[in-house]
């Protein structure tokens, strides 16, 4: 035990060098949105040093001209939205392949995976031609049941490793006290698995609120614009006014990283689960 213990220790230049890596990965990491937030109060934006001047000119635009709380609320109710119908679909499926036997298993399995080779843009005129037709283009509705659908593959496969990890006694317990499939998974397995459906979750949320490619050519009117797509109008109408694009940026990425911050800890813990059992 004491050997295993010793081998786990890093020696003092392993130390420096894990630190220094760790430093290098932050640095890499934290340089765009600092230079971005500090350009956002500059009058000539650019450069990393302390504006001589803090301007609020660019906050004042997007939440007064450019009604940026619109676009927000939209983003909320459409990234909430298709996250909710998300889990909730890919879990059942997850369920019924992790712990239901049944001839094709297999198959559906791999099915799941082969859309991780499939780029949403291949797929992108199938996609606005079935939006049309359901005369959903141009509507929150239409945008949240596309998002629904969007990178199910990795949810499907995170959610169904921690599945996995549930002992079956649990199910087969749960059985004998006359629960079926669906009370079972419901009342047993759910409450069991909220990390991995959590971590599902938030994946899809991030992936959601960041989209750009499907708002801009689902959504028309501004008044259902998402802050992705909103984003994208900065380059044409708005291209000199750089407070306002960095200002609302920030406005844009604050919430993901707020949400990733307060669960990061269950989110690893979620993503290793099935290696730690196994």
């Amino acid at each position: 035990m004491a050997k295993t213990k010793k081998n786990n220790n890093l020696s003092p230049a392993g130390k420096i060098i894990s630190y220094l890596v760790i430093i290098v990965v932050l640095i890499i990491s934290i340089y765009p949105i600092l230079w971005v937030f500090i350009s956002s109060f500059k009058q000539t934006p650019g450069g990393l040093g302390l504006p001589e001047k803090w301007v609020f000119d660019g906050y004042i635009t997007i939440f007064t001209k450019l009604n940026i709380g619109t676009y927000f609320l939209n983003s909320i109710i459409i990234t909430i939205g298709s996250t909710i119908i998300s889990v909730i679909i890919v879990s059942m499926a997850a369920y019924v392949s992790a712990r239901v036997d049944f001839k094709g298993r297999s198959i559906i399995t791999a099915m799941f995976a082969s859309t991780l080779f499939i780029p949403s843009i291949a797929i992108s005129f199938p996609i606005y031609r079935l939006v049309n037709k359901l005369n959903l283009y141009d509507t929150r509705m239409g945008l949240t049941f596309v998002y629904s659908g969007l990178g199910i593959a990795v949810t499907f496969f995170i959610i169904r490793s921690y599945f996995l990890t549930i002992p079956k006694e649990m199910e087969e317990a749960a059985q004998i006290d006359g629960c079926g499939y669906t009370k079972t998974f419901v009342n047993i397995i759910v409450p069991i698995a909220k990390p991995g459906l959590a971590t599902g979750g938030i994946l899809v949320f991030l992936n959601n609120w960041n989209e750009f490619y499907y708002a801009s050519i689902l959504l028309q009117s501004k008044s259902n614009m998402t802050i992705p797509a909103l984003l994208g109008q900065f380059k044409t109408a708005y291209s000199q006014n750089l407070n306002g694009m960095f200002s609302a940026i920030i406005v844009a990425v604050l919430p993901t990283i707020i949400i990733f911050s307060l669960t990061s800890e269950m989110f690893v813990k979620s993503l290793t689960a099935g290696a730690v059992k196994g």
